[in-house]
């Protein structure tokens, strides 16, 4: 091999080394200010997961501001927010079938859009900074109201709460929370 051919072959895989190292620190970054969480609901009947990423408020304006309202949000920071249930599932009355998709977010002041994606997506923003769902994958949109809290949450979250024969998936940041009422189809939860 020639003293050329060796110099390319270093520099190849410094770049690729730099490269790899600048991928660590980006993604440590990016979770240190929004952390990943993965949250689950199991019951003998069924097993619900949710994985996401938790960004801080840290002083900002969240609905109408850091997230607009009336366009498609990730719902959470960074990669896609996935939900998964083991059956299928009545949310808001409408079926879903068992399986695992992307959650999305239309926020508006009264009331959200949540929809729930057949695909899954390596990041939650292209390089426009837009959500990067594909609409054409949409299986179920449904549309609850905002429900107002006097105190603020911090942290974004997303967890699962019974209430009598639902469970509710609940969203929640800031003095914003959304229910979403959840039941395995054919049951009532135990």
């Amino acid at each position: 091999m020639s003293s050329g051919n060796k110099l390319i072959l270093k520099l190849a895989g410094a770049i690729l080394v730099l490269c790899l190292i600048l991928f660590v620190i980006f993604r440590y970054n990016t979770k240190a200010h929004s952390p990943e969480e993965t949250i689950t609901y199991n019951r003998e009947n069924i097993k619900l997961e949710v994985f996401y990423n938790r960004p801080y408020k840290r002083d900002r304006e969240i609905f109408g501001g850091l997230v607009p309202y009336n366009e498609v949000w990730r719902t959470g920071a960074n990669e896609a927010t996935t939900f998964e249930s083991s059956k299928d599932i009545l949310v808001d009355g409408s079926l879903l079938k068992a399986g695992k998709y992307t959650l999305w977010t239309i926020p508006k002041e009264d009331s959200w859009k949540v929809i729930f994606n057949s695909q899954m997506y390596p990041w939650g923003i292209d390089t426009d900074k837009k959500a990067s769902r594909d609409p054409e994958f949409d299986v179920l949109v449904i549309e609850r109201p905002v429900i107002t809290t006097s105190e603020s949450l911090e942290q974004f979250s997303i967890y699962f709460e019974d209430d009598g024969e639902f469970i509710n998936l609940i969203l929640a940041w800031d003095k914003t929370k959304v229910l979403v009422p959840l039941i395995p189809e054919g049951s009532a939860i135990k």
